[in-house]
């Protein structure tokens, strides 16, 4: 299973890319192997706020449908608008292709309460 060295995690399987105070947010690999087929990713709006912990979309499978949770608060600045006609991108490319939204940070601090790539993949390893 790959687990990318530059990301964070959280322990509901969002990833976070930080670069300039601005973050770009999806789901793993392991997440979307969990959830099968994706047919659809509900995204916030632009512009809205996020607040880490919190719901801030949904990802519909073919097995069932899962809230996404925020991994760090912030206002968002882009949605993956190609995921709206391309849903499968999220198991495809999930680290790539397949983001989900992307947004301009309020506290950079609150990066520090999320997982490392060796402890997500410890994580992951338990629930396998």
């Amino acid at each position: 299973m790959e687990v990318p060295k530059d990301l964070r995690y959280t322990i509901e399987h969002e990833w976070i890319r930080v670069n300039d105070g601005k973050a770009v947010i999806g789901i793993t690999q392991f997440a979307q192997d969990q959830l099968g087929d994706v047919v659809f990713v509900e995204m916030p709006a632009l512009d809205s706020q996020i607040t880490i912990e919190n719901t801030m979309g949904v990802v519909e499978s073919v097995k069932t449908v899962s809230d996404l949770y925020a991994p760090a608060s912030g206002k968002v600045v882009a949605v993956n608008t190609d995921l709206e006609t391309q849903p499968e991108l999220v198991n495809s490319e999930p680290y790539g292709k397949g983001w989900i939204i992307e947004v301009e940070l309020s506290d950079p601090k609150e990066l520090e309460s999320l997982l490392t790539p060796e402890q997500y993949s410890k994580q992951c390893e338990q629930e396998q």
